[in-house]
């Protein structure tokens, strides 16, 4: 079973969902700042803000909300955000992507250093794991948005690459260049998504043991958990017995 998704649910069940969801919306409303303050403010022009605004959305972020960080993006008092891409591996080989929105580089690198120190991975050069991962776009629909046929019709029609359906529901995707059209396609045709997401997708997975997989979890965790990081992915897969057993811990 992969990886990271996951744990990432495992993270979310044992979480205080309140301040998730606080933590989650500080790091789409940086996201929306940064969209507007590259471009015009107006949506419609401004393809990265439009797509910053449909994650938003898909997140259930209020209006106000998303008005208020386009909005501060206009202020002359507005922060300067880099994005920046630190590389890596965690425990049992496990290669690392971290994304991050920071106003501040050597506060973030440190604070990243520090997490993979502590929980036993270590920090590697710009490039140095990417390629085993392709940076593509997301789009997840409910199962009640359509049957699988219809879905697949529906990403077809709007320049998505694939789509999957499952029990669990609907994933679509794209190329990364592709992601607003292709949600903004998808939107007027299936109705709002649940997630809208650029995320970095493994093409080579590692297997870990229960003991590396917790060491991961923790460490993919405890990034998270910095409000300058806006993803981490993972390459690792757990077979389903150990899955069971994290599930259960």
């Amino acid at each position: 079973m992969a990886g990271h998704s996951q744990f990432k649910n495992i993270m979310h069940r044992k979480g205080k969902q309140d301040a998730a969801r606080a933590k989650i919306f500080t790091k789409l409303a940086r996201e929306i700042t940064v969209a507007a303050k590259s471009g015009l403010p107006d949506p419609a022009m401004n393809p990265k803000l439009r797509l910053a605004i449909q994650a938003a959305r898909a997140e259930n972020m209020p209006k106000d909300n998303i008005e208020r960080a386009i909005k501060k993006a206009q202020g002359s008092d507005a922060e300067t955000f880099e994005s920046i891409r630190y590389e890596g591996y965690a425990p049992g080989g496990v290669a690392v992507i971290v994304e991050a929105l920071t106003d501040n580089r050597n506060r973030t690198g440190a604070a990243v250093r520090a997490a993979f120190s502590k929980h036993g991975g270590n920090l590697g050069s710009t490039g140095s794991v990417s390629h085993m991962f392709d940076h593509i776009g997301e789009i997840r629909y409910a199962s009640e948005a359509g049957t699988a046929d219809e879905i697949l019709e529906a990403a077809i029609e709007a320049g998505a690459d694939d789509a999957v359906s499952d029990e669990s529901g609907n994933l679509i995707t794209c190329a990364f260049e592709n992601l607003g059209s292709a949600a903004a396609a998808l939107e007027e045709k299936l109705g709002a998504p649940l997630s809208v997401k650029v995320v970095w997708r493994p093409n080579l997975l590692t297997e870990v043991d229960e003991a590396h997989a917790t060491s991961i979890l923790k460490l993919i965790a405890a990034l998270e958990d910095d409000d300058d990081v806006q993803s981490v992915s993972a390459n690792f897969e757990v077979s389903d017995e150990v899955m069971q057993k994290l599930t259960a811990a």
